[in-house]
């Protein structure tokens, strides 16, 4: 399932011919309601439009759908969802500025978009809804109690792995065993797993045919890359920024386990020992390489995927097995992999909603026990039955209604208030859902949480240029352009230039205000 990636707001003097268009492939995709689109709104019903990006893994509703048959007699509502195509928040935006807006709408948290509907009061506060909403009051004052603005909370934000994660680093046990060899739990022995999988011939078949790691390119999005846990091992304590010895906010790069971080990073690379193409892969690129048996080791994403990583791995290679565990620590036993997500969906009321109270309503009841259970399960009887205490799916009749094949949910929980890994949701059918919540277990404990969780609108602006800068900068001290001393040097000096400073600033105001 694709994340949401940061977006721009487009402009509002749109042609008439663009937003038409516009508006006429994002309503040809879904639009239905109880007893479909043309149906008569029956009597004490209340029309609640809802605009979300979905997700390009959900089915298509279908408009005689019994879930939502289900909800809207629940709530007294006649639901229709219009989903943009190809999760396009750019799209959404476009049709929240055309001044046809929906009740709801679901768009990208963490962009200048969204900042923009709370800014021109196109979105309402939800607090006075709280009183009734119990679920929706605890999601937004207890897990995210930091998005309110000025004490107001506009919406129903959900973060991507923001207490969860899933990758780890994945080995090829049968190697390890060849080489009489354990997953590595320290830097140390980390660098002699990948030095034996690259020149000791561990798969046997005496060529030189092998390489110790490999993973994904850095992602300059996100200001991400493949070796973020080595930064964590040599003490890097948060995933964006780090403090100095005064108690600032400094770019990471500033901390002090940068430096001997980028020792190991360049001595791993310059040994030959990871993959030369690391730069340049993408996700299907490395797990290819995994696959094919021309690396040891890979950074991967796991939970749901481990099944998938095995049976690909096994159909080249039948008697290979993969193992994974908490990644390598470093000196003083310090450790992490992955960054604590920051951006991810926001659900708002918009200030057109003429029943703010139905809409709030549906929110709550998304998010509720007996909203998700609905949209997993089912109605029991129809789309499952429970035996012996186990769930047990009806998929014929889950097909008539826009479930996803092999106890997977419906279409309408799919992207905006939850992942299957957020929840640590897994088919009961799926036989294994232990192995795959291990993953998880050990993934979300080598998380490394945020220093400053908001997303300001100056961080917005200037992170894309940043994170360019700081992608180059790696990419040109791993591959020996620049000594690493230098480039650490020339890095700090640009990235501060070119708007790092103002950053700073309007960081540090903000997390001092915060203690």
């Amino acid at each position: 399932m694709k994340q949401k990636k940061s977006v721009k707001t487009l402009p509002h003097s749109l042609t008439a011919a663009l937003l038409c268009a516009v508006l006429s492939t994002a309503l040809s995709l879904v639009l239905f309601g109880c007893g479909g689109s043309s149906g008569g709104k029956k009597s004490g019903e209340v029309q609640i439009k809802w605009l979300t990006t979905g997700d390009t893994a959900a089915k298509v509703i279908k408009s005689d759908d019994r879930i939502v048959e289900a909800i809207n007699k629940k709530l007294g509502i006649k639901l229709s969802v219009q989903v943009v195509p190809e999760n396009n928040t750019e799209k959404v935006n476009v049709i929240m500025a055309s001044g046809d807006m929906p009740d709801i709408v679901t768009g990208a948290y963490g962009t200048s978009a969204t900042q923009q509907w709370i800014d021109k009061g196109l979105v309402i506060p939800l607090n006075d809804y709280f009183a009734a909403n119990p679920d929706m009051k605890h999601w937004d004052t207890n897990i995210y109690s930091w998005s309110a603005i000025g004490g107001k909370f506009y919406g129903v934000p959900f973060i991507t792995q923001y207490e969860a994660a899933n990758r780890l680093i994945l080995m090829r046990q049968d190697w390890l065993d060849a080489l009489h060899m354990s997953y590595p739990r320290t830097l140390d022995e980390m660098k002699a797993v990948l030095t034996a999988f690259t020149k000791n011939d561990p798969d046997g078949n005496g060529k030189n045919d092998t390489v110790g790691f490999t993973a994904a390119r850095p992602d300059a999005v996100a200001g991400t890359t493949p070796f973020d846990w080595v930064f964590f091992a040599f003490g890097q304590k948060y995933a964006d920024y780090a403090l100095d010895a005064n108690g600032n906010i400094i770019p990471w790069f500033e901390d002090a386990s940068f430096i001997p971080g980028m020792h190991y990073i360049c001595d791993l690379y310059k040994s030959g020992v990871v993959d030369n193409e690391i730069m340049l892969n993408q996700q299907p690129k490395a797990e290819e390489k995994l696959y094919q048996g021309r690396a040891g080791a890979a950074l991967l994403p796991l939970f749901r995927h481990i099944t998938r990583h095995e049976n690909n791995l096994r159909q080249i290679h039948p008697d290979a097995s993969l193992t994974y565990a908490l990644p390598p620590a470093g000196p003083n036993g310090d450790f992490g992999l992955s960054r604590q997500g920051k951006t991810g969906f926001f659900t708002c009321v918009t200030s057109s909603c003429k029943n703010p109270e139905k809409a709030a309503a549906f929110i709550n009841f998304m998010i509720s026990k007996e909203g998700t259970d609905l949209l997993r399960l089912g109605i029991e009887g129809i789309h499952y039955t429970k035996e012996n205490g186990k769930i047990v799916f009806n998929e014929e009749e889950r097909a008539k209604d826009s479930f996803s094949p092999n106890g997977w949910a419906h279409a309408l929980a799919w992207g905006s208030f939850f992942w299957p890994l957020e929840s640590s949701y897994l088919p009961a059918t799926d036989p294994n859902a232990p192995r795959a919540l291990e993953t998880v277990a050990l993934a979300t404990k080598a998380q490394k949480p945020n220093l400053i969780k908001t997303i300001p609108p100056i961080e917005i602006e200037k992170s894309g240029v940043l994170n360019d800068i700081y992608i180059q900068a790696f990419s040109d001290m791993i591959q020996n352009r620049v000594s690493v001393e230098d480039g650490v040097k020339k890095l700090s000096e640009k990235w501060r230039s070119q708007g790092g400073d103002e950053l700073l600033k309007a960081l540090n105001d903000i997390y001092k205000n915060n203690k």
